[in-house]
C-alpha cells in the first residue's frame, strides 16, 4: 500500500482522500481509544498482581505458569493479527483486552524491580515520545515506507540479542539492546501511525481493523517504555 502524501495522487484520488478525512479521523480515534483502554487494563492488572503476594507467588514464582502466560500472549498477538479480516469487532476487542490483562500480569515484576519514581518518569517520557512521533507520522509529507525494512531488521536483532543474553547475562548486551529498542520502537511509532492512517484513507477495511491497529501501537508503547526503564530506571 502506498503511503504517499495526497499531493502525489491524481486529481480524482485527491478528492477521494479529502472525502475520506472523516473516516480516517473516526478510525484513528477508535485505534487510540482501544490502545488507551489496553494500557489501562495492563496497568491495573500489573498493580493488582504486584500488590498481592499470593498472585505474585502464583504467577512469577511458578516458571511453568509464567512462561505459559508469555506463550499465551504471543499466540494472542498472532491470532488477532492473522484473523483481523474474519473476527467481529467485539471478539477482537475481547482478545485484545485479554492480551492486555495477561501482559499486565507478566509485567507486574517491573513494579517490584524498579522504584515508583523510575516507573513514573519512564511512563511520562514514553508518553511524550509516543505523542511526538504519532504527530510526526500524521503531519509529515515524507513517505515512511522505506523505514519498514530497517525497523523490522532492527526488531529481529533485538529479539535475537535478547534471547542470547538469557545465557550470557551481559550488562553490555542489555544496554545495547535497550538503546536499540528506544530507536526501533520510536521509529515504529511514526511508521505504524502513518501506515494506519493510509489504511483508513483507503476505507478502513475490516470491522476489527481498529483493534489490530491499537495492538500495533500498544506494542510500540510498551516496548519503548520497557527500553527506557531498563536504560534509566533505578532499581530497588
Amino acid at each position: 500500500m502506498s503511503f504517499d502524501s495526497p499531493s502525489r495522487f491524481p486529481a480524482r484520488e485527491q478528492v477521494l482522500v479529502r472525502g475520506a478525512s472523516d473516516v480516517e479521523r473516526r478510525f484513528m480515534s477508535a485505534v487510540y481509544r482501544w490502545m488507551t483502554l489496553g494500557l489501562g487494563v495492563t496497568a491495573l492488572v500489573a498493580t493488582a498482581v504486584a500488590s498481592s503476594e499470593t498472585l505474585l507467588l502464583a504467577i512469577v514464582g511458578n516458571r511453568i505458569l509464567f512462561y505459559g502466560l508469555i506463550l499465551g500472549e504471543l499466540a494472542l498477538v498472532i491470532w488477532i493479527s492473522a484473523a483481523v479480516n474474519r473476527l467481529p469487532a467485539a471478539a477482537a476487542g475481547g482478545l485484545f483486552l485479554l492480551y492486555s490483562a495477561i501482559n499486565g500480569a507478566t509485567l507486574s515484576v517491573v513494579l517490584l524491580v524498579y522504584t515508583g519514581a523510575s516507573v513514573g518518569i519512564a511512563f511520562l517520557t514514553t508518553a511524550g515520545t509516543f505523542a511526538a512521533m504519532s504527530v510526526y507520522g500524521t503531519v509529515t509529507r515524507r513517505d515512511l515506507t522505506g523505514w519498514g525494512s530497517f525497523l523490522f531488521m532492527g526488531l529481529i536483532g533485538i529479539v535475537i540479542a535478547s534471547l542470547a543474553n538469557l545465557f550470557f547475562r551481559s550488562d553490555m548486551i542489555s544496554w545495547v539492546v535497550s538503546c536499540a529498542g528506544v530507536l526501533v520502537f520510536t521509529g515504529l511509532t511514526a511508521y505504524d501511525t502513518q501506515k494506519l492512517r493510509a489504511y483508513a484513507r483507503a476505507g478502513g477495511g475490516a470491522a476489527a481493523a481498529p483493534v489490530s491497529g491499537a495492538l500495533s501501537l500498544y506494542l510500540d508503547f510498551v516496548n519503548l517504555f520497557l527500553s527506557l526503564l531498563r536504560l534509566f530506571g533505578n532499581r530497588r
